[in-house]
């Protein structure tokens, strides 16, 4: 299927465009339960980074499955492709010299990984947006937490569906003891990206 298909090198290289930046692209994978904070806290800290004057995207899991993703389920492998998808974008925009923020429960392992082996050492960098169940349940802004304890839907993450918490993030986010504010000053700060 891809045996015809020929890689073209880019006219502006990813050291141009580094070198124009002052810094590298690099993918700010944040992964968590639903309600965790995920989405809240990756589109402040792009706000905060686009203010600095930092090219940056944010890639959101609702926001990803009404366009790129909107023909896939989420059975097990619905999701794989999902994250596999991401991914290839993520890629993609740190190419082009930008921090991809990638808003994603993204609920294994396994297919984290894989993004992670998608690029170089030290540009996947994993942020564990952590909160309780019973505090994301609490939250429940879209309601989903209610209708998977009701069964309406199936392979929901943390009720009928497994989250696998990773095991050695490169940042972990208290969302449920510190506010958005907060969260966003500690990303700047395990990132060493100056604000002033």
């Amino acid at each position: 299927m891809t045996s015809n298909l020929t890689w073209h090198e880019a006219a502006i290289s990813r050291e141009e465009r580094t070198t124009r930046n002052g810094y590298e692209g690099k993918i700010i994978w944040f992964t968590g339960l639903s309600a965790s904070g995920k989405s809240t806290i990756a589109n402040a800290f792009s706000r905060r980074l686009f203010e600095l004057k930092k090219e940056v995207y944010v890639l959101d899991g609702d926001n990803i499955r009404q366009g790129l993703n909107k023909d896939l389920g989420f059975g097990d492998d619905a999701r794989k492709e999902n994250i596999r998808r991401i991914g290839e974008v993520a890629k993609l925009l740190i190419d082009s010299g930008q921090y991809a923020l990638t808003a994603f429960i993204s609920p294994f392992r396994e297919d984290r990984q894989i993004v992670r082996d998608l690029v170089n050492e030290g540009e996947f960098i994993e942020v564990f947006v952590k909160c309780s169940i019973e505090a994301c349940e609490a939250r429940d802004p879209k309601g989903l937490y209610k209708k998977a304890r009701n069964n309406e839907i199936p392979h929901f993450t943390g009720i009928s569906s497994p989250y696998e918490e990773p095991t050695e993030p490169e940042i972990i986010i208290d969302s449920e003891n510190f506010t958005v504010e907060q969260c966003v000053e500690r990303l700047l700060k395990e990132l060493n990206i100056k604000t002033n």
